[in-house]
């Protein structure tokens, strides 16, 4: 019904003023236009009204239509429309369910979960009950630092590769490491590896034809998620695929912050240095990252690979690397699982919550658990970029720095180029690493994937890391944090509007 009402809105709003640029010349072009942009306003501001939503959202969008109308109208078509995500992605949903219990049910519960203690014990419960994930203690993880690190594993990986390779991006690029990785399925497609490459439709929109015509010439498939022919009409326009994975051969898998791009190796001069974290996984748990692709494939494709050739072979049998399990996250969960399973990090630490986040937007219950945290005398620290990317984002960050201050939490600026990891660490023991920002879009509209660890050996390392990258950064002082402009202040608050929306 939205829909049909949004689209017959839009079409009376072009014809109308169609038809005034055909027969009307002394003014009344304007005075109508005008109207019938109110009258669609307070249509779109009664709609979500009745919609419910959080009212800080509603607020903020009914401010926008009131002071930015035309800006406004645009801006709800592209990111404000609330269809009701269950609708969308109902199918999704109950297939991933079903499938997750299913291999949740055959793997089981290692017994080595009661030695890990009692907060560990709920943290994979949780991240079990929400994202139907069963933890491993099987597998072998290995945190990879930079990009450097990243595609040199990567690409001996898959040249490895004798059954399959799956990859699954939000960005790609047609430069000299997106080719030289093309170049690499291409050859593997000739010796008779399947090749199957899902890039989201939007964060890769940039991506030339030419690339995805070589990859399937050659024999690769390669399907966009979530194409938008009509961006202002497609109700799927706002749901992303942030997930960067590679899966090969069932048995080495990869997950974490980077995306295929030469910004991503420091190439970029914008940038400079690129500080991100990947993780290469090879065990049991790889089964679980397979699952997820092979699901967004389904969904992408209506083609489904659920059997054991893709979920049962080549899975080594390490012992001794602690828990590790994966969840994904996305518009088609029943509930906000990356997010609930951050809120638990935070609210069950003993010690310390150490947090790094390129964009850093919280919601109000990872705020007040933050500050909560930090009051209880615990050691929270969150590490963000001092040089923005995205710069609405940036400064609204910066408007909750005052706050968490107030209450404890030290703040670190990252100053050797771009910070772009996304890592949570609780008490030097528990971690989880992937793609899920600190932010509205990660916890509520993207398709997320993070690995989460318990007492392994890579979580000892991103502790380390952690400290290194804290050694190159600048702690954020409340004296000479309140001393900013005027000017710059109104600028972070007027982005700070635009957070629930972010």
């Amino acid at each position: 019904m939205k829909n049909i009402v949004g689209i017959g809105l839009l079409i009376l709003m072009l014809v109308s003023t169609w038809h005034f640029l055909l027969n009307d010349v002394d003014g009344g072009l304007i005075f109508y236009s005008s109207l019938i942009l109110t009258i669609f306003l307070v249509i779109i501001g009664f709609n979500i009204f009745l919609e419910n939503r959080d009212p800080i959202q509603t607020i903020t969008w009914l401010v926008i239509f009131c002071a930015f109308p035309f800006i406004g109208f645009i801006f709800y078509f592209l990111f404000g429309r609330n269809f009701r995500k269950d609708r969308i992605f109902r199918k999704k949903y109950f297939l991933d369910k079903q499938t997750f219990v299913k291999i949740s049910g055959e793997a089981g519960y290692n017994e080595r979960i009661m030695e890990m203690g009692e907060h560990p014990q709920q943290l994979i419960t949780l991240a079990n009950r929400l994202g139907n994930s069963p933890v491993s203690f099987t597998t072998e993880t290995r945190v990879l630092r930079n990009g450097e690190e990243t595609f040199s594993n990567i690409i001996e990986e898959l040249k490895k590769a004798r059954h399959h390779i799956h990859l699954e991006y939000y960005i790609v690029r047609d430069d000299r490491i997106g080719g030289l990785l093309k170049d690499i399925l291409i050859q593997k497609v000739k010796e008779g590896v399947k090749v199957r490459f899902l890039y989201d439709a939007v964060g890769s929109w940039k991506l030339a034809r030419s690339y995805i015509d070589e990859l399937k010439n050659a024999g690769a498939e390669m399907v966009a998620f979530g194409p938008l022919h009509l961006p202002l009409l497609n109700n799927k326009f706002n749901f992303r695929n942030h997930r960067k994975i590679i899966v090969i051969d069932g048995s080495v898998g990869f997950i974490g912050g980077l995306n295929i791009g030469d910004e991503y190796l420091g190439q970029d001069q914008k940038f400079g240095s690129w500080r991100d974290t990947h993780l290469i996984i090879k065990g049991e748990a790889v089964r679980t990252l397979q699952l997820i692709f092979l699901q967004d494939w389904y969904y992408s494709t209506n083609n489904s690979f659920l059997s054991d050739e893709y979920l049962m072979t080549g899975m080594p049998n390490h012992h001794g690397y602690g828990g590790v399990q994966l969840i994904g996250g996305g518009p088609d969960s029943e509930w906000t699982i990356i997010k609930s399973i951050f809120f638990k990090m935070i609210t069950s630490a003993e010690k310390s919550v150490w947090i790094a986040s390129p964009y850093f937007v919280p919601d109000d219950n990872i705020l007040q658990a933050l500050k909560v945290a930090a009051l209880s005398g615990l050691d929270v620290r969150l590490l963000v970029p001092k040089n923005p990317d995205k710069r609405i984002v940036f400064h609204a960050s910066r408007t909750y720095f005052p706050e968490l201050l107030a209450s404890g939490v030290r703040i670190f600026q990252y100053n050797e180029g771009f910070m772009h990891s996304k890592i949570i660490i609780v008490d030097d023991q528990m971690a989880s690493i992937g793609t899920t920002n600190i932010d509205m879009r990660s916890f509520h509209l993207n398709f997320e994937v993070n690995a989460f660890l318990y007492r392994t050996e890579s979580a000892q390392q991103l502790v380390n890391d952690y400290m290194e990258d804290i050694k190159v950064s600048k702690e954020v002082e409340i004296d000479e944090f309140s001393k900013r402009n005027f000017g710059l202040k109104l600028l972070e608050s007027t982005c700070r509007l635009l957070s629930p929306l972010l």
